[in-house]
């Protein structure tokens, strides 16, 4: 990406994500999400154990040719940022308004068949969850959705379990 953009291919500004070579643009973002994904980060930075990093719309880097921004990405420090990749990452989660078919269909997909341990797709206008787990080449052996009044526990980070329904939305 940064490549193409100093060989002005494409535009500094100019969002998409990298599946296969193939770049999918980025649909705009509603108020809702920006609102639940703001309200996720505060809540998760204050309850952060030592050694977890969070960080939201990260460039994941899942091969030469496939990168996705996953709203928020959870990693263990170490080894850090350098060291992200399907196998690496603890937790990535898309909000999704205009895209849910999609982030529940296609993109859990991509993050299933590189290795991303646990993928959650949250609705926007619900707070509903669909928690994957278990990945494999033909997707994710446990999924379950998930009720905005229900818990939501991180797989690999448990001290960062959330309850959507109960996050002060900004």
């Amino acid at each position: 990406m940064r490549a193409m953009a100093e060989a002005g291919i494409i535009d500094h500004s100019e969002r998409f994500e990298l599946i296969g070579g193939e770049a999918v643009p980025i649909n705009p973002k509603g108020i809702q999400h920006e609102r639940i994904k703001a309200a996720l980060l505060r809540f998760w930075i204050k309850a952060a154990p030592d050694g977890i990093g969070i960080i939201p719309e990260t460039t994941f880097t899942l091969s030469d040719d496939t990168f996705l921004e996953p709203d928020v990405t959870v990693f263990a420090m170490p080894p850090g940022l350098s060291a992200l990749n399907g196998s690496t990452a603890l937790l990535c989660v898309e909000v999704s308004d205009l895209t849910l078919a999609y982030d529940r269909g296609r993109k859990a997909a991509i993050y299933a068949s590189f290795g991303v341990r646990d993928y959650w797709s949250i609705d926007a206008a619900t707070l509903d969850t669909r928690v994957h787990r278990q990945p494999g080449p033909a997707g994710y052996a446990v999924v379950e959705d998930k009720g905005s009044g229900e818990q939501l526990v991180p797989l690999l980070v448990p001290g960062l379990a959330v309850m959507l329904g109960k996050l002060v939305l900004p």
